[in-house]
């Protein structure tokens, strides 16, 4: 087990998970609570190395998509106790936010195999965004997120908008799925896996994590009031006229001037970038009722 202490609840959490998995009769072999994230992929990269049957990782959706690199297309399923912000990877996969629940659903130890995104060499879980949600990560700092928790994303948010400005972009289908698009004056290019971001906004109506594709948002600069109307989509994946959306199994995205890109809350990449799904590339614990593409109850 893998916690990120320095994460909002990782402290408190840590010491209940662990009694707690006990008490459940989970045979934990190796616990590092650890202070410095930094050190969180190079720890997992360890564990899964050293022959154990299972890497629990506490932590948010920025600590899940950092050690994926380390998972993906090994033997080693990944547990899950959130611990983050958002966790949309947790409402993704049905995982229980409340600790018993998490708990109990590595208890049962159900495993289901389940899609990532490949962005050049960086695998994530959620979605890689360029323009407006690129730059909110870059506004929302970790002390943001300790003192206001879930309300930093609206305020993140605000701080980007402020200082956003439109970009226009190419983007090649190489599966021949679609016909190359170009757009000027874009608040953002969304490239999803999973199904939820961005603190419960759902990547398309019908998105899922294990269904061989990805999912393409074009965003489209707007007034407030339009915008506005994206935002209550986005809580839906309903249709918007400043949204196109598309489904593929890879994308390369242009921009007319190199673009930050931010994988599941983390800027790790620029454009022009090549984006992919990696089918079954991640074995995950969840709940015997996890089906994919459905809400959790």
């Amino acid at each position: 087990m893998v916690v990120n202490v320095h994460s909002r609840s990782g402290g408190k959490a840590y010491t209940y998970a662990l009694e707690r998995l006990r008490e459940l009769g989970v045979p934990v072999g190796a616990t590092y609570p650890l202070h410095d994230p930094s050190r969180l992929v190079e720890t997992v990269e360890s564990a899964a190395a050293s022959g154990h049957d299972l890497i629990i990782v506490g932590g948010g959706d920025g600590s899940v998509s950092s050690v994926v690199d380390c998972l993906a297309h090994r033997d080693v399923p990944l547990g899950l106790l959130p611990l983050g912000t958002a966790n949309d990877f947790a409402r993704t996969m049905h995982i229980p936010e409340d600790l018993d629940g998490a708990c109990r659903t590595l208890r049962d130890a159900h495993i289901v195999d389940v899609d990532l995104g490949l962005c050049g060499d960086n695998y994530y879980v959620n979605r890689a965004s360029v323009g407006i949600g690129a730059e909110v990560a870059q506004a929302m700092s970790p002390r943001l997120k300790r003192f206001l928790g879930p309300l930093a994303y609206p305020v993140g948010t605000a701080k980007a908008f402020l200082k956003h400005r439109p970009f226009a972009a190419k983007l090649h289908f190489p599966d021949g799925d679609h016909e190359d698009r170009e757009y000027d004056k874009l608040l953002q290019v969304s490239v999803a896996n999973g199904r939820y971001f961005g603190g419960g906004q759902v990547a398309a109506s019908d998105s899922g994590i294990d269904d061989n594709a990805l999912d393409i948002t074009v965003l489209r600069q707007g007034s407030i009031r339009q915008l506005a109307g994206v935002v209550r989509g986005l809580k839906t994946g309903e249709p918007n006229d400043q949204i196109e959306q598309f489904r593929t199994r890879a994308v390369e995205v242009g921009t007319d001037e190199p673009q930050p890109i931010n994988i599941d809350g983390e800027v790790v990449s620029s454009t022009p970038q090549t984006f992919e799904v990696a089918r079954n590339a991640l074995h995950v614990v969840t709940p015997r009722t996890w089906t994919d593409g459905e809400a959790p109850e």
